[in-house]
Order: structure tokens, then C-alpha cells, then sequence
């Protein structure tokens, strides 16, 4: 799950970088709202984390661009104004959650998994293809009688591959799937992850497609 986090506050940024990452989250993190929303209008994001009083562009104008350049991605407002008309207004100007800090991080990851869901149209937090099932709040893999909780990298590759079974991803698309920007890409990451994966619950799990990249086969479910 791809994020980005328009943010100006390098304490809290950081902290949330380190967080988000702990439970698979790849987070693209810009400081200021001209930035943020360049980054909304060309990147393709799962959500969007906003900070209100931002520099060279408001939060508030930020949205209010996104929202009128046709931009559907869910954006949560994470804001130290407390008052309930600047809710209202960030509501009304097209946010679909808000939350006041400070925060606990663990209500932040749970209304981001939310708003991803219903972005989805998914009611449950778990994704099934078949005899696979990846549970999103845990990181838990369920495959053929088999239990697994993997790591924040292995889960996020296998989850983009989950969430378009049939869909075959190339190298580079499973890279920007795990790492964020200014994250060192090893030149192997990819197949070493997929090895890992082989390796726990079996071969035929992913898919190997000669020149092109990887797949999981689609099943009925």
C-alpha cells in the first residue's frame, strides 16, 4: 500500500515514516504543499496523509486542487487544529477522514486500511484469491492449511500481486510496490523476495512469465 504524506514537520514526518513502514506501508513523503500536489497529480497512491499549515501551498489548497482536477484518492487530514468548523471545512472541501494531533499511530494505520477498503470497495480487511488469503491488519498469509505472518516487504509485494490476480507486474512496478522514494533499490530485491515467498508456501504460489515479469493465477473463489 503506496502512501504519501505531505507533511512539514520533520519529527513528526519521520516518526510516521518509521511507523507506517513497521507494518508494510511504502510512503512517499513530500514538505510542502506545492510538492504534495504535484506528487498527488502523477503518482498513484493508495492515500494520501495531509497536514493543514504547510508552506508555499495550504493543505487546505492542496485538497481543494486535487478534488477539483477529478483526484479520488482518499485523503486523510492530520491536523493540530482542533476546532470543529476547520473539520467541517476539510470535510466539506472534499477529505474523507480527519484525525487531530497528536495521534495514536495505531488509530492512524487503522483509518488508513479503512479508507483504502472502501476506496477498493472492500468491506473486510482480507483479500482472497482462491486458497490465498492475505489479512491486511496483520500481515498474516493463509495458504492451503498454511500460516504465515511475513515480513512489511515480503507481505507488500505479495499484496500487489493479490490485489490484480492475472495482472502481470514487471521489475520496476514491484519495486515502487516496496520501496519509497529516496530508499536504496537493490538490484535483486525483487526475486529475492519472490524466493522467500517460494519458499514458504511453495512454488506455483507466483508465477514466473518469461520476459515480462510475475503473476498470481487467478482463481474463483
Amino acid at each position: 500500500m503506496r502512501v504519501l504524506l505531505v507533511e512539514d514537520d520533520k519529527m513528526i514526518a519521520e516518526g510516521l515514516l518509521q511507523a507506517l513502514g513497521d507494518v508494510g506501508f511504502v510512503v512517499d513523503w513530500t514538505r510542502n504543499g506545492v510538492d504534495g500536489h504535484e506528487a498527488l497529480r502523477n503518482g498513484s497512491y493508495s492515500a494520501v496523509l495531509l497536514d493543514l499549515k504547510l508552506p508555499e501551498k495550504s493543505g487546505l489548497e492542496v485538497l481543494r486542487g486535487a478534488r477539483l482536477e477529478g483526484n479520488k484518492t482518499p485523503i486523510l487530514i492530520i491536523s493540530a487544529a482542533e476546532s470543529v468548523d476547520m473539520r467541517l471545512i476539510g470535510l466539506d472541501e472534499g477529505a474523507d477522514d480527519y484525525l487531530v494531533k497528536p495521534f495514536d499511530t495505531r488509530e492512524l494505520i487503522s483509518r488508513l486500511r479503512a479508507l483504502a477498503r472502501r476506496s477498493a470497495g472492500q468491506a473486510s480487511s482480507r483479500l482472497t484469491n482462491g486458497e490465498l488469503v492475505l489479512d491486511l491488519a496483520t500481515n498474516e498469509v493463509f495458504y492451503k492449511r498454511q500460516t504465515e505472518v511475513l515480513p512489511p516487504r515480503e507481505f507488500a509485494l505479495l499484496r500487489t500481486l493479490v490485489e490484480k490476480p492475472g495482472t502481470v507486474f514487471s521489475r520496476t512496478q514491484l519495486e515502487e510496490s516496496i520501496y519509497g522514494w529516496g530508499q536504496e533499490v537493490e538490484s535483486n530485491a525483487v526475486e529475492v523476495l519472490i524466493y522467500y515467498l517460494r519458499r514458504r508456501f511453495g512454488k506455483d504460489i507466483i508465477i514466473n512469465v518469461r520476459g515480462a515479469g510475475w503473476k498470481v493465477t487467478k482463481e474463483i473463489s
